[in-house]
């Protein structure tokens, strides 16, 4: 599409001919004229005017390279993402959204016009209409709305577990060190009560040898472990680990009529615990990439995952954690994955992830401290150079409006376009909450995860080898006693007790325990860079 000819919505709607442009806003316009499949995020901005015949739009097989959608607080960032959803869904690709605010859940219901509405549709040239979209409601440990997302503590992983329980470096490589005795011993860490027995059991008088087998680990390092987990629990995180564990493959379904699927996280109830959901939210991520296949470049992603209040995953994080992160992102993006950072500033984000990522939608920015200020100058020279005046630009923009870069067709860069955003087709807030429940109870995957499952794990077990042992040297202790006694009274108690040591030897909980301890339990784990693990039976 060029600026002289007819303008196209998603859908392939006419809606009008592009009037003749100024020379740098029809250089800009025609680098946005792609040939294949695209996203329509809005019209170009030029000199006050807003050029409804100047589209701006994202090639969609570009986006697998990962972007950035930034701005202040109230400047529109929700409603890009779901306008950019919205059309990922229309060209039957699966979008993952984190709703940390509660406002994103009305993608699931047509929007309602009005004159606002209609106003902004005429102004960018878009011709509007309502339309829900596919969405598969989730919760993270069955708190709040939505079908409960669990993951065990063995897939979980050390590094990303040593990150919700704020250790540092020491102790983060010392958990490693733990999880390493558990796959070795083959003792499943389903929940924390499991890790927390493993742990118990190494800083205990029987475990101590173990734990000197263990290079590098120190009984008072193990504590401070054992002590986090323990208050990790009190705060109420328990549910959150547990079985059966969500199979993150759910998020790349498309809905029968071929549209992708949204999937959307509900994190409202959760907003006090961002250090662990944002690290869920990667765990999901690093899940995928442990399991997805290469595919190469693709016409079109095969899930774009949006992570919202992305500077929740990068604070406090440790060096290996941030290694990682950027290693994810560097490679997922061959398995058919898109990735989209949404937060407040660029320098919420490393510059190595930063580097990372080939679209950006900036809203507007603040600058009322020196801090903003020096913020403002850095975010600047992120960008290509521009006719625009970015620092003037980027502190005067409205609510809708954004300044794109984007990859072209090619994977070149495309110039820097000063945007009025269209209007999302869904609603422009949250759904209705008697919506949300019918829809997560009639879910097909609402009766495989709605219950959680307890089952023999490491802590059953390591608390049925601690009963035995302390039910063998009882029995020892009494056998010894029996021995003193005149022999007519020794056998008079032989045949109306039985040995419980021989009790607990042959009972099935015993022999079961002395066979999977020390083993694989029959599975081969095999962990991924951020250590989380997948068991292959």
């Amino acid at each position: 599409m060029t600026p002289q000819e007819p303008v196209r919505q998603g859908a392939g709607e006419e809606i009008g001919s592009a009037a003749a442009l100024p020379r740098p806003a029809g250089e800009i316009a025609s680098a946005y004229s792609f040939t294949g499949p695209a996203l329509d995020l809005g019209a170009l901005l030029w000199d006050g005017q807003c050029l409804p015949g100047a589209q701006i739009r994202i090639p969609l097989s570009m986006l697998n390279r990962h972007g950035l959608v930034a701005g202040a607080t109230g400047t529109g960032k929700t409603k890009t993402l779901q306008l950019i959803a919205e059309q990922l869904s229309e060209n039957g690709v699966p979008v993952f959204l984190a709703d940390i605010k509660g406002d994103v859940s009305g993608i699931s219901a047509p929007g309602q016009g009005g004159d606002r509405v209609q106003e902004r549709a005429g102004q960018v040239g878009q011709r509007w209409s309502a339309a829900g979209f596919p969405c598969e409601f989730y919760g993270l440990g069955g708190i709040g709305p939505g079908i409960p997302v669990r993951a065990t503590v063995t897939d979980f992983g050390p590094l990303l577990l040593a990150k919700v329980l704020r250790l540092n470096q020491t102790q983060e490589q010392s958990l490693g060190l733990i999880f390493h005795y558990a796959d070795a011993k083959g003792l499943e860490l389903v929940d924390l009560k499991d890790l927390r027995a493993v742990v118990a059991f190494l800083v205990s008088d029987e475990g101590r040898a173990e734990l000197k087998a263990i290079g590098g680990l120190s009984t008072a390092t193990a504590g401070v472990i054992l002590r986090s987990i323990t208050a990790f629990e009190q705060q109420g995180a328990s549910g959150f680990f547990g079985e059966p564990a969500f199979d993150t493959a759910e998020l790349l379904r498309t809905a029968p009529d071929g549209r992708g699927l949204v999937s959307v996280l509900e994190l409202p109830a959760v907003q006090d615990k961002p250090q662990l959901f944002s690290t869920f939210l990667m765990w999901m991520l690093a899940d995928l990439f442990h399991d997805l296949p290469e595919v190469g470049d693709l016409d079109r992603p095969g899930l774009v995952f949006f992570f919202d209040e992305a500077h929740l995953l990068f604070s406090g994080a440790s060096k290996a954690f941030l290694e990682s992160i950027t290693q994810t992102v560097r490679l997922i993006r061959s398995k058919g994955v898109g990735i989209f950072f949404v937060t407040q500033a660029p320098k919420d984000v490393p510059g190595d992830v930063l580097a990372q990522l080939g679209n950006r939608v900036q809203h507007a920015l603040r600058a009322f401290t020196p801090e903003d200020a020096k913020a403002l100058k850095a975010t600047v020279r992120t960008f290509p150079k521009s006719p625009y005046d970015l620092e003037e630009v980027l502190t005067g923009l409205g609510t809708g409006e954004a300044v794109v870069t984007v990859l072209s067709d090619t994977g070149a860069p495309t110039p820097v376009a000063v945007t009025r955003l269209r209007a999302p087709r869904s609603r422009m807030g949250p759904a209705e909450a008697a919506a949300l429940d019918a829809a997560v109870k009639g879910s097909s995957l609402y009766g495989r995860y709605a219950e959680a499952v307890d089952r023999e794990s490491a802590y059953e077990r390591l608390t049925a080898e601690q009963r035995a042992a302390e039910a063998a040297a009882d029995q020892a202790a009494r056998e010894a006693e029996r021995e003193a006694e005149p022999e007519p009274a020794r056998r008079s108690g032989e045949r109306r007790e039985e040995s419980l040591a021989e009790q607990v030897m042959g009972s099935g909980v015993f022999r079961s325990l002395a066979r999977s301890v020390g083993t694989q339990l029959g599975r081969e784990i095999t962990r991924s860079l951020f250590g989380t693990a997948r068991r292959r039976r």
